[in-house]
């Protein structure tokens, strides 16, 4: 009985090999492909990642703002004008024999109306000091708040520049494509200056002294800045001489400023401010600025600005200033801001 169970088994087993399988076949996964994290690049501070497959370090930063403005004439003949603003910043570094080469692109869009306006705000590279591009001139530095008046027309050209530094010292001279800045009638706008700047920290001083020429004009100007932390602020001073008008410095011959960045609590900064104006040009737009500043009156400008930290990257900002002008009606304006940075 036991052999022939046996005998019967085998067969059956062996009838079952030989016939046909109908049977779906096995599904196979693929093998997932290898996948490259993004990984942080702690090497130039913080918010640096390797872009992947690179050694080169990436940083994308930028804000967002709203304002709105008060004043005769801020926009047409309106008293006032609000705008929002984007801005995003993208920049690179990565390691050479030379120290890091840095590359930066800053693209802004103003939106004033449905019809926004963006702009290439900043583009440019640098390596071992030396910087080439489209960047803000050192004249673009003023005071912490916002009433000042410290540098004319636009700061931003296509430049080049070098600039060493040292511990808290560094200086610098640069070379200024001057298309945006003054000019004479009859003459054109494709103008060239060039700068010279030092500056630094001592102790709990820092400082600054620029200045620059415009060849096209053959007119110059000069500016000091100082910044002391005393008490619970820091004291800033500047003082500004023209030679003549130029594409640098055309609101007055000379002018000095003063102001006290006081930190009230950790949220709230108050900045009150002064300046005064030696032959001051009340009109800078659509070429009014005269040749010269002989014949001009003196003005005088006092304001205030209020900076509140709402929470982290999120803050308000409010300023209000008053101009008096010789044989001038006097001017008040201001402006409230709103920005988130990230």
């Amino acid at each position: 009985m036991n052999t022939r169970m046996v005998m019967l088994t085998s067969a059956a087993a062996l009838s079952a090999a030989a016939s046909p399988v109908f049977a779906a076949d096995a599904i196979v996964a693929a093998e997932p492909e290898a996948v490259e994290y993004v990984r942080v690049c702690d090497a130039y501070g913080t918010g640096y990642f390797y872009i992947p497959g690179t050694e080169t370090c990436l940083k994308i930063n930028g804000y967002l703002r709203f304002e709105v403005y008060g004043g005769p004439d801020q926009n047409g003949t309106s008293d006032w004008n609000a705008r929002t603003r984007a801005q995003v910043q993208f920049t690179a570094k990565s390691d050479t024999e030379y120290g890091p080469l840095t590359g930066v692109i800053v693209l802004r869009n103003n939106g004033d109306n449905a019809s926004t306006e963006g702009t290439l705000d900043s583009a440019y590279i640098d390596i071992a000091g030396l910087r080439a591009g489209l960047f803000y001139s050192w004249w673009d530095d003023d005071l912490s708040g916002e009433p000042d008046v410290l540098s004319s027309f636009q700061t931003l050209h296509n430049s080049i520049r070098y600039q060493y530094e040292s511990g808290d010292l560094y200086a610098g001279v640069s070379i200024d494509e001057l298309e945006d800045g003054y000019y004479e009638t009859g003459e054109g706008s494709n103008n060239f200056g060039v700068g010279a700047a030092v500056g630094g920290k001592v102790g709990g001083i820092r400082y600054q002294v620029i200045g620059s020429y415009d060849t096209d004009n053959e007119e110059g100007a000069i500016r000091g800045m100082l910044f002391a932390d005393i008490g619970p602020g820091t004291l800033g001073m500047a003082a500004v001489y023209a030679t003549g008008p130029n594409s640098y410095y055309a609101q007055s011959e000379w002018t000095v400023a003063a102001e006290y960045a006081a930190k009230i609590t950790d949220k709230w900064t108050i900045t009150p401010m002064a300046q005064y104006f030696g032959k001051f040009v009340s009109d800078m737009d659509n070429g009014a600025v005269p040749s010269s500043f002989d014949g001009l009156g003196d003005a005088w400008r006092v304001g205030v600005t209020a900076d509140y930290q709402i929470v982290d990257n999120l803050y308000a900002k409010a300023t209000v200033d008053y101009t008096d002008v010789d044989d001038e009606d006097s001017v008040t304006k201001g402006f409230f801001r709103l920005q988130r940075a990230f």
